[in-house]
């Protein structure tokens, strides 16, 4: 079963977050807090959302999807972008990944979104042989392009033209 996440699902998200930066090889990236998260997906102003997928005998959490909206220029109108998938290695193969795609996909159909869009680290073959399956196709004409840490910060700090756009502040964390 998939559901949305809740307020006291912020722990056990937060949990399978460290769980997929674990497997990701990236461990030490990994530096979001409860309350980080829990501002993020359920503050006055909530930057993310998550799907939980539940199973169905226990009600027990097994698996996650965070995301968030994008924008399309080219097609005018807003997108997913899912920012994590993951699903508790010892409940991979019973559907529960492609149960949380779906109901992505589902929301996509439903709003009038035209893109599900999602990173793939270019190792994990057994997740890009998955979203294969499903139909999912490589974007290989696109590099994606990170500012982090010292050189944000750098590039930030740049004496030059303020927000004058109105842009809300997100004060959720970014991987």
């Amino acid at each position: 079963m998939i559901r949305t996440a809740v307020p006291t699902d912020v722990p056990v998200i937060h949990a399978m977050v460290r769980e997929l930066a674990v497997y990701e090889k990236a461990e030490h990236e990994a530096r979001a807090t409860e309350a980080q998260l829990h501002e993020a997906l359920f503050g006055e102003r909530p930057a993310a959302y998550a799907h939980l997928a539940v199973d169905d005998a226990t009600g027990e959490p097994v698996g996650f999807a965070l995301w968030f909206l994008n924008f399309s220029t080219w097609r005018g109108v807003h997108g997913i972008y899912l920012e994590d998938l993951y699903v508790r290695p010892d409940r991979r193969g019973g559907g529960h990944g492609k149960a949380l795609l779906t109901e992505l996909a589902r929301i996509c159909v439903a709003r009038g979104y035209e893109r599900l869009e999602w990173s793939v680290l270019n190792w994990n073959q057994p997740s890009i042989d998955f979203y294969r399956a499903l139909g999912a196709l490589p974007q290989d004409e696109w590099t994606v392009y990170r500012l982090t840490d010292a050189a944000l910060t750098a590039l930030g700090s740049t004496p030059g033209s303020t927000d004058t756009l109105g842009a809300p502040e997100v004060t959720s964390p970014a991987r």
